[in-house]
């Protein structure tokens, strides 16, 4: 364990799944980030690898751990031990399964209240999208926002935009437009951003169903676009996305307090139906 390259370097990528009723949710999205990534990082792949291997085995070990009905699992992998200069082809894993309390199925009631995180920047390269074991950034992000009594805190890129948070997808809601950064921003290829936004997308979500407190109806597109921390405080909503909870909104950002109600249509539509 103690010249694991995984532990030494953060030499590694990790899926963080969610199993409800013994299935992976969004289980072709997890395999096709985890393989992908594992090529993009020159991975040797034992030829025995594959989605139908992991899933076998992650629902194995729900089970023994009596959780299949709702958990969470985590799928971490390595490139095995050894020195940074040395030559290894011993790629391996490990697993990990927890039962998810059923809140997690429900969008909170208590809205987030989020800070900027200014003591790191997110590059935007080639591996800025991987789920990636070395995550010192948001590791430092997590902490400030302990420290400060925050819920969550947004990790800004080397330009000075808006990346992700600690552990999500940001999306805003602003001039009837629900906004994301695109992946050339540096933010991580999250499973549920690439679900939301194709759904949204491909017409899942129905716009006319979302009335604004003055009861005005407003037509909602979506569209991946830089985002910066002026765009957070003129924003009218604002939601974080993973693959644990789906969404989750944010009711403040410094003195700006913001509303939920198209938030509560698209919880209602797409991650309702998803979690089903």
């Amino acid at each position: 364990m103690a010249d694991n390259r995984g532990y030494r370097y953060g030499d590694g990528l990790f899926e963080t799944i969610k199993i409800i009723n013994g299935k992976i949710v969004l289980e072709n999205f997890h395999f096709d980030r985890l393989f992908s990534g594992l090529i993009r990082l020159k991975f040797v792949v034992p030829g025995s690898w594959n989605a139908k291997k992991f899933h076998s085995e992650v629902a194995e070990l729900c089970k023994k751990n009596q959780c299949e009905q709702l958990a969470r699992a985590r799928l971490s992998v390595y490139r095995g031990n050894g020195g940074l200069n040395d030559e290894n082809k011993n790629s391996d894993y490990l697993i990990e399964a927890w039962p998810l309390e059923e809140t997690l199925n429900r969008l909170n009631e208590n809205g987030l209240i989020i800070d900027i995180f200014n003591d790191a920047r997110k590059s935007c390269d080639q591996f800025s999208n991987l789920k990636s074991a070395n995550y010192l950034p948001y590791a430092m992000a997590a902490i400030h926002a302990r420290e400060n009594k925050y819920n969550d805190c947004i990790v800004l890129n080397i330009y000075g935009r808006i990346c992700d948070s600690t552990i999500a997808n940001v999306f805003l809601i602003k001039d009837e437009t629900i906004i994301t950064p695109p992946l050339s921003e540096g933010c991580v290829a999250g499973v549920m951003r690439r679900w939301l936004v194709e759904a949204i997308s491909n017409g899942q979500f129905s716009s006319s169903l979302i009335e604004t407190p003055e009861r005005q109806k407003i037509n909602l597109n979506i569209q991946e676009t830089p985002i910066t921390v002026g765009d957070l405080e003129s924003a009218s909503e604002i939601f974080l996305s993973n693959s644990i909870y789906g969404i989750r909104w944010v009711k403040q950002f410094g003195k700006v307090i913001y509303s939920n109600s198209a938030t509560s249509n698209i919880y209602n539509q797409l991650i309702k139906i998803l979690w089903s």
